[in-house]
């Protein structure tokens, strides 16, 4: 990785963080795994660094962030995968 790739990932990384910190904080949101359509998820995971990253709908490594109560409604889990 060259320098510019290495700043353009820790920019992605600190975007990324700030939008958790940031939703994460509203206590009327919980994070939903499985229900990411592709394109639309909330932050970065093993596979890639930031949101908006999901290659496929509903991957189960993938979240958004709902509204509270409303994740399994939806057919997601709030829980994390197992590795």
């Amino acid at each position: 990785m060259n320098k510019r790739q290495a700043l353009i990932a820790a920019a992605l990384a600190t975007v990324c963080a700030a939008q958790v910190g940031t939703a994460a904080a509203a206590d009327d949101k919980e994070k939903c795994y499985g229900v990411a359509k592709a394109g639309q998820n909330d932050c970065g995971t093993s596979a890639h660094s930031c949101a908006g990253q999901a290659k496929a709908d509903n991957e189960p490594d993938e979240w958004k962030f709902v509204a509270k109560g409303t994740c399994e409604k939806a057919g997601g889990k709030t829980t994390p995968p197992a590795k």
